[in-house]
């Protein structure tokens, strides 16, 4: 076995109750007062006093950023950590979905340092950790609590680009299902493909390790199994959990492997057209793999033996198939769409998609089959309807 690795948080709490830690947590790393990063959905909703009951109970002074897009640019960020350098803190709670984890976890970077977002985006290894922090993830999809990345669109590229740094790897994680118990649908459906197209995509990644595959076949046997359940029944909560530790795992194996050419392709579309990130996953997600079939065949065979062990005995094709129609299925089970038009992206665009798909090199190079620009234009044309 060549050598090979994974990054993990430290510590990771999950459990219906888990938030409830939070106090022990702060007073572990004996900080003062505490910046809780969130989105204004999560107060709305109420989801944020979750947390800041627990905080207060807990004698915790804190100060709330909620001015979070989602799927933000890096100069939406960059107003959020302006605000945030100006507050005492000394510790980073993070709770929303992939955007605000990303926006904490670039804070942790941020906060006193002598270099600035725009800085990382030329050159990530720069980054290192000021202040430690903890993620309560509000999906059950990004997974963004275990990955050393964030995304963020770049608006005069049209795109998005992922900081990677070690430095980035949350301290703390708390796994807490109450904040998806009323998850909506559309929200189920959308973060749950991507959470599914980790797990497939690191599985098949030439950079794929026996240690990313751990993590991976596990993430993958909970999402294929659980994600018509927790979106078709609201109230189905084991679903629901299942579906959030197995976007953990989907995080894990991103450390270890990293995404491929789903993710390399939606990054303009999101970048450019603001189509939500698991959204713009999904509708590329069973072309790419259809694509990378024939040099990931024995991959997915493997994929298919862990979630349809039923189907041992078929062929690797058949079962390299089945993953891929599954994948198709639950696209259509969960009402995600599977074409562009209704984005408002025309036949016109097609040029700058595929130069602005082909310029994700930090993706496409894990990509098992090679994508040349003309491979790409056939992919986009399958959704440009």
């Amino acid at each position: 076995m060549a050598v090979c690795q994974i990054k993990i948080p430290p510590s990771v709490s999950a459990g219906e109750g888990s938030i409830g830690k939070i106090g022990e947590i702060i007073r572990k790393e004996n900080a003062s007062s505490v910046l809780v990063f969130t989105d204004r959905g999560i107060v709305a909703t109420g989801l944020l006093k979750l947390l800041t009951d627990e905080l207060t109970a807990a004698g915790v002074r804190f100060s709330v950023f909620d001015d979070l897009k989602a799927e933000p640019a890096y100069t939406d960020v960059e107003k959020v950590l302006a605000e945030a350098e100006e507050a005492e803190g000394d510790f980073i709670v993070a709770m929303g979905g992939g955007s605000v984890m990303d926006a904490a976890k670039l804070a942790s970077l941020l906060k006193g340092a002598p270099y600035t977002i725009r800085d990382l985006l030329k050159d990530p290894s720069l980054a290192r950790k000021y202040i430690r922090t903890a993620m309560i993830p509000t999906t059950c999809g990004t997974g963004a609590e275990a990955t050393c990345n964030a995304i963020v669109a770049i608006p005069e590229e049209e795109t998005k680009k992922g900081i990677v740094n070690d430095a980035m790897i949350p301290d703390y994680v708390l796994l807490d299902p109450r904040t998806i118990a009323s998850l909506p649908k559309h929200i189920v459906a959308a973060t749950g493909v991507d959470a599914l197209a980790h797990v497939v995509e690191c599985y098949t990644s030439k950079k794929a390790t026996p240690l990313s595959d751990t993590y991976a076949l596990a993430g993958a046997k909970l999402i294929f199994a659980n994600i018509r359940r927790a979106y078709e029944n609201p109230d189905d909560r084991e679903a629901k959990s299942a579906m959030m530790l197995g976007a953990f795992y989907g995080g894990v194996a991103i450390t270890g492997s990293g995404t491929t050419a789903v993710h390399a392709l939606s990054y303009p579309l999101g970048g450019k057209y603001h189509i939500a990130h698991g959204v713009s996953n999904a509708i590329l997600f069973a072309h790419v793999m259809e694509y990378n079939l024939e040099a990931c065949k024995a991959q997915l065979a493997g994929l298919c033996d862990a979630i349809a062990p039923e189907l041992y005995g078929k062929s690797e094709l058949e079962k390299a198939r089945y993953v891929i129609d599954q994948i198709a299925d639950i696209v259509k089970v969960t009402d995600i769409p599977t074409d562009l038009s209704s984005f408002g992206v025309k036949m016109e665009d097609l040029d700058f998609l595929v130069a602005s798909g082909s310029a994700q090199t930090r993706l496409l190079v894990n990509n098992r089959r090679e994508l040349t620009a003309e491979d790409i234009r056939e992919i986009y044309l399958k959704v440009l309807r």
